[in-house]
């Protein structure tokens, strides 16, 4: 077997940089809108334009072959928690600088870790325990519930992060569905589930802010192709830890378009959560590595 080419790696380190700066930036646009505009609002929108994009693929493989999937139920779940998930998070940062919000939404890999034990019956060594409470620490940190606690979106934004950690356990379990398949549903979902409330949240946008309704979308879906192709051109290891590049571009968000500045215990949250969810990638990688060359060995 020929390794990959380095540039490869070099690729899919770009790709995902790229894809956590549009993401980012999907971020800030929905901080900004949610000012002026319903969160069912902006979940429809946002699902409709990144639908019109996505029309052509559907239309190349075919309408069924994309939304006529197995497992239907599970299907139907993975929709509800990755569009209930978004709302979380546009809510949240409707009172919470960009930044907070999104150091509490990094403790995904840590609540992931604890869930895969919990529904995946995945086996978790003391180490990668030690690291989810390490990383729990940097989260209650960064909540402040002995200083100025904004309770309400604090707790949104880390139930958003519970919602969104099961969405990515119901992605694993479903990792044989094609991207195509699992983007679209997506975008079909939060179109239904944010259109039933339009009748009643609907707020007609000027000119500016229908292009970036229109931009919601867009950064959306081109962050995760992104996201996507990092990963297949580079291995998960290599490329999961620029993933938290996003906080960086939160915290010059903040200060260039609102003037927030980042708190210390923000700073020290972040680094407990970034340095928990760095370890629990190093030692899956290991344990992987470790299968493999028992595997290797017991070949004849």
């Amino acid at each position: 077997m020929t390794a990959a080419p380095a540039t490869d790696t070099r690729r899919g380190i770009l790709m995902m940089l790229g894809g956590m700066t549009l993401f980012t930036l999907n971020d800030a646009l929905g901080k900004w809108l949610v000012a002026d505009h319903p969160v069912a609002m902006l979940l429809a929108v946002r699902s409709l334009f990144g639908l019109a994009v996505l029309a052509p693929m559907i239309w190349r493989e075919g309408i069924a072959a994309v939304f006529a999937v197995d497992r239907l139920p599970l299907h139907i779940l993975r929709v509800a928690l990755m569009t209930v998930d978004v709302a979380c998070f546009y809510w949240a940062v409707g009172y919470l600088p960009l930044a907070d919000v999104m150091t509490i939404y990094m403790s995904a890999p840590l609540i992931v870790t604890a869930l895969s034990v919990l529904i995946l019956r995945e086996s978790v060594g003391w180490r990668r325990w030690v690291a989810v409470l390490v990383g729990f620490v940097g989260v209650v940190i960064v909540l402040n519930p002995t200083g100025r606690f904004d309770l309400w979106p604090s707790l949104v934004a880390l139930i958003g992060a519970f919602i969104f950690s099961s969405g990515v356990i119901s992605t694993r379990v479903l990792r044989s569905a094609s991207s195509l398949t699992l983007v679209g549903n997506q975008m079909v979902g939060g179109l239904l589930i944010g259109g039933v409330t339009l009748p009643w949240s609907w707020e007609a946008p000027g000119w500016l802010g229908f292009i970036l309704l229109g931009l919601l979308g867009v950064t959306a879906l081109a962050g995760h192709a992104m996201m996507n192709r990092s990963l297949q051109l580079s291995p998960a290891a290599v490329v999961v830890p620029f993933q938290y590049v996003s906080i960086l571009w939160a915290v010059i968000l903040d200060l260039a378009v609102w003037g927030t500045a980042p708190t210390a215990r923000m700073g020290v949250g972040a680094a407990l959560i970034i340095g928990s969810g760095l370890f629990i990638v190093y030692r899956e990688q290991r344990l992987k590595r470790g299968v493999a060359a028992e595997g290797v060995a017991e070949v004849p």
